[in-house]
């Protein structure tokens, strides 16, 4: 059960890494955000991050190990997509 934790953890990490990557990258798709969400300079994201890795920390903590494959999906989703925006692809 640990092991999921830390392996949550470690992914929380990469993604939060890769995030501000994007958010400081000044894509132009950046700009079609919501007002509200450039006024805090991007940290509203950061937040729904955070909440995102710590529920699935506590619920892989609390009986919910193979939540783990969930989180490596998701982590796989936010490197896809960070790649397609960093390289200019998207």
């Amino acid at each position: 059960m640990w092991i999921a934790v830390i392996i949550i953890f470690l992914l929380g990490i990469a993604n939060f890494a890769l995030h501000r990557a994007v958010l400081d990258s000044e894509h132009p798709m950046l700009d079609q955000m919501p007002a509200f969400i450039h006024m805090l300079g991007g940290r509203l994201t950061l937040v729904a991050e955070f909440l995102v890795l710590l529920i699935a920390m506590l619920l892989a903590a609390n009986g919910w190990p193979e939540l783990v494959w969930g989180y490596v999906a998701y982590s796989a989703l936010n490197a896809g997509a960070a790649w397609l925006i960093l390289t200019g692809k998207a």
